[in-house]
């Protein structure tokens, strides 16, 4: 027995190993609301109901507790994060035997914390990544990149948050299409939100934040100026969204320009929310004052925006794993759709938007441990484990 290393609750949970008798592929309807319909106009949608697709993981790493995974321009290695401290490079099959980046002596490893999140900059220069350092506290560092490699006196650090606990830190770093660094911070920790973080548009915890990383003004980043709260007075202008417990891994997709969020629940749901590309910044999420669409603290705060997808706990689940939009060419079936798994099951999933409902479906495969997925440039899907695993989506 034990509780999710990056994710962890305040209560136990069963320790996962493959469950070859769970759940066979169903269409359902998600109890959420759909989000708007973004302007954009996404690749056309194959007509194959997602209970009819079928695929199967081919592992092409093992890696020391892989966490998150991205690509960089113009170069055609997979970028690996290692709770441990490591960025690790996957080149044609094989992991570089020196990792392109090593803080494995600056980072905490209690519970969630850790070497947390990486992007590169959207021409390749710079990698940015999100770890807890000694302290347990949140820091956003930025080093420039050559040759396969940080460069380690180029380190700049962006941003420092401090952690009042354990958990609960976020971690994700994704670039926008819009080229500004989007930061997802948890409410802080503890259960329930106890300082009432995710409200308080005077924190930067159990936010979504979205900042511009060059340097202006003598400052290691600047606001963008269309950012919702730039002239509110007490809010702090780096912040896009709010609402947020746990924002487990975000991502946009890439032909629509919307953003996916899976946020961890607290005991009883977890939920996916979609933010259309063209819908206003700004958005409350309603935690800590609903749990998914449900009462917790108090009811939805006026014009808080509902998950596009949540789920139970009563089936088993426990921590929902974001998650991307699959708009590769492997398996065409699956364009379109969403995949996410939960952490306690290990089943990957998918939902895809309809005509007012949201379609839902188990595509097979499990993987224990589950803490992770990512894209590489071809828009093709990979999943990581704890376990040390790192997977290749392919056709069933």
């Amino acid at each position: 027995m034990r509780e999710p290393p990056f994710l962890g609750r305040r209560h136990t949970i069963v320790a996962l190993a493959l469950l070859a008798s769970a759940c066979s592929a169903a269409t359902t309807t998600s109890t959420g609301t759909p989000a708007r319909t973004s302007s954009r106009q996404p690749t056309p949608e194959p007509s194959t109901p997602l209970a009819a697709v079928r695929v199967s993981l081919e592992q092409i790493a093992t890696l020391e507790q892989p966490l998150a995974l991205t690509i960089r321009t113009g170069d055609p290695a997979l970028y690996v994060a290692e709770k441990t401290g490591r960025v690790m490079a996957i080149r044609n099959g094989r992991v570089d035997p020196t990792p392109a980046l090593d803080l494995s002596k600056e980072v905490s490893l209690g519970g969630e914390q850790g070497l947390l999140g990486l992007a590169f900059s959207p021409d390749g220069r710079f990698l940015d990544v999100n770890y807890t350092d000694v302290r347990g506290d949140t820091r956003i560092v930025e080093y420039a990149f050559r040759d396969g490699r940080a460069v380690p006196a180029s380190r700049r650090q962006l941003l420092s948050v401090d952690q009042p606990y354990d958990n609960h830190n976020g971690g994700d770093l994704v670039f926008g299409p819009d080229g500004y660094l989007y930061i997802g911070l948890g409410d802080g920790g503890s259960a329930g939100d106890p300082q009432g973080n995710a409200q308080s548009l005077g924190t930067l915890l159990g936010k979504m934040l979205r900042i511009d990383p060059h340097p202006a003004d003598g400052r290691p980043y600047s606001i963008p100026p269309d950012n919702p709260f730039v002239d509110r007075a007490g809010a702090r202008p780096e912040i896009w969204a709010y609402g947020l417990r746990n924002p487990w891994r975000y991502a946009f997709d890439r032909a629509t320009g919307d953003l996916w969020i899976a946020d961890v629940g607290q005991s009883a749901w977890e939920e996916i929310d979609r933010h259309a590309a063209d819908a206003p910044a700004g958005t409350d999420y309603g935690w800590n004052l609903v749990e998914g669409s449900h009462r917790y603290t108090g009811s939805a705060p006026h014009g808080a925006v509902p998950p596009t997808y949540e789920y139970s706990h009563a089936g088993g689940g426990c921590v929902v794993i974001g998650g991307a939009v699959y708009r590769g060419s492997d398996i065409p079936a699956l364009v379109g759709a969403y995949l996410f798994a939960d952490y306690c099951l290990g089943e990957l999933e998918a939902i895809r938007l309809g005509d007012g409902d949201v379609e839902h479906a188990v595509l097979g495969p499990t993987v224990p441990n589950i803490s992770s997925f990512g894209e590489d440039a071809a828009g093709e899907i990979y999943v990581l484990s704890l376990d040390g695993g790192v997977y290749r989506l392919t056709r069933g």
